[in-house]
């Protein structure tokens, strides 16, 4: 399969998966998806469908699958869902990564970060150290993904939730 990394749209599963493990960014670039019957996976379509419901939900825009979007106090808010709060470095990235975008495309928000398993909430704005963090994380993805060959599998401490882990540990 031929891959060009100049054709490439970065979104925001790449930055989430960028900052637990790399091996699963180039996965996911060449079209390799986790294993859906994942019970992870599972529980993170059952909150998608059933936390929240009075809000809207799964909006696409300019190729984001946002996860809620409304309006409070004329402000614009785009949140994102998660299941633990185990992961709120890659979900805080993934947030300002659709924040971004959403603003190259001349529409300011702000982003929340819902757990609702653990009833968390956490606000996340889009400021100058935000942008540099996550333009370094851009570059770093791009790196990742402009190789012919994954990282070598390393074992870290989510491997053993890993909707991957076949294609790493098998």
């Amino acid at each position: 399969m031929f891959f060009d990394p100049n054709e490439f749209r970065i979104t925001g599963t790449f930055v989430w998966y960028y900052f637990i493990c790399t091996r699963e960014v180039w996965l996911l670039s060449r079209g390799i998806t986790p294993d859906q019957q994942d019970d992870n996976i599972d529980i993170g379509r059952f909150l998608h469908e059933n936390a929240y419901s009075r809000e809207k939900k799964e909006v696409d825009f300019y190729g984001m699958k946002l996860d809620i979007i409304k309006k409070e106090n004329d402000q614009l808010i785009i949140g994102e869902i998660k299941k633990s709060s185990k992961y709120m470095e890659s979900a805080r990235m993934q947030l300002l990564h659709y924040l971004n975008e959403l603003e190259e495309q001349g529409i300011h928000a702000e982003g929340v970060l819902l757990v609702p398993e653990e009833k968390k909430r956490e606000t996340v704005v889009l400021n100058e150290e935000s942008r540099k963090k996550l333009s370094e994380a851009i570059k770093g993805i791009t790196e990742v993904i402009s190789v012919d060959v994954p990282p070598e599998p390393k074992r870290i401490n989510y491997c053993k939730n890993c909707a991957y882990s076949e294609l790493c540990w098998a």
